[in-house]
């Protein structure tokens, strides 16, 4: 322990590390590790793949793909925030942590979090806006407007979690070190101070509206708005048409919101194993980033027309070039 100070008349005592605990007794916990390396190379090379052909691809540079190419950067940063330290900890028993780099590591996971959770916010506003007000979709989406809203995301994400972890520092770590969970988590750190945390536990419920139960409440009453328009659709192909432009999205909602809203629930109204709760928790982080350029790349059209195009213009350039050196070497 490192004694700091006082704050409120209150001795601080900080510790030089904390030990994050993991799994108990789990056999063959080392497969797991194994499984999640490929989930975390599946995540990189798929999420790359999808900026890469947003950002090469000039008719995919609209605001509906500025968000889209926003979401699968924050996937990707999300699990390299999670993942590899995660494996470096665990496959390799390095499981001690410093205080400054939990209180970092804390930061980035759930900052990127809200980012995911909030760019489906936003595409959920896309798709609003589209199918309600078809005639103006393109006068109150634009680029700039898009950006704008994005920028909005970054400072209040940070806002909101600068406040988090700086109110860590605030508590006194005069017992136990050890944190029960995979990585430095705000709840499990937070109950392990002496001092009162009450402060904590409201900064972490006010945390979880914003992540989790407000943004997935208007994403819901952005499909009802949706569901009404849908109805006034006379023409059944119009109307299917529409619904498919929704379906990528609604599938990404479902696989990230339900299995994170399902872990906090069980915790808060009854008990639940470390061990379940820490499989639970690391697959419903880990596994929607994996997925998500999947289920955008073989479920939207454009993405797949424009992989098709930035394929002919490759082999194209391709032949060109063994033109050239042929003739070259002629």
């Amino acid at each position: 322990m490192i004694y700091i100070g006082s704050f409120d008349n209150t001795t601080l005592f900080r510790p030089v590390t904390f030990y994050i605990n993991g799994f108990y007794n789990v056999p063959y916990a080392k497969f797991y590790y194994i499984f999640l390396c490929f989930v975390y190379a599946v995540t990189v090379l798929g999420n790359s793949f999808v900026m890469g052909v947003i950002f090469l691809e000039r008719t995919l540079h609209t605001a509906k793909y500025v968000a889209v190419f926003h979401l699968a950067f924050s996937d990707l940063c999300g699990s390299s925030a999670v993942i590899p330290k995660y494996v470096e900890m665990f496959l390799f028993d390095n499981q001690y942590i410093s205080y400054e780099d939990c209180l970092a590591n804390m930061f980035f996971v759930f900052f990127f979090i809200t980012l995911q959770s909030l760019t489906l916010l936003v595409l959920a506003y896309d798709r609003l806006v589209a199918i309600c007000f078809p005639l103006r979709y393109h006068a109150i989406v634009t680029k700039s407007s898009m950006t704008v809203i994005i920028g909005v995301i970054w400072v209040l994400a940070v806002i909101l979690f600068t406040v988090l972890v700086g109110l860590i520092t605030r508590l006194s770590f005069c017992r136990s070190t050890t944190v029960d969970s995979y990585f430095c988590d705000h709840g499990p750190v937070y109950k392990l101070a002496c001092n009162d945390t009450t402060v904590n536990y409201i900064m972490a419920l006010i945390c979880i509206a914003a992540i989790l139960y407000i943004p997935l409440i208007l994403i819901s009453v952005s499909y009802i708005c949706i569901g009404f328009a849908l109805l006034r659709i006379s023409h059944g192909a119009d109307r299917i048409k529409a619904i498919k432009t929704c379906t990528s999205h609604l599938m990404l909602v479902a696989m990230f919101y339900l299995p994170l809203i399902s872990v906090y629930i069980v915790i808060l109204t009854t008990y639940i194993h470390p061990n379940t709760r820490i499989i639970n928790s690391m697959l419903t982080q880990t596994i929607p980033p994996m997925l998500n350029p999947i289920i955008y790349t073989l479920k939207t059209k454009e993405i797949l027309q424009s992989i098709k195009v930035i394929y002919r213009r490759a082999k194209l350039n391709y032949v060109m070039d063994q033109t050239v050196i042929s003739n070259v070497k002629n």
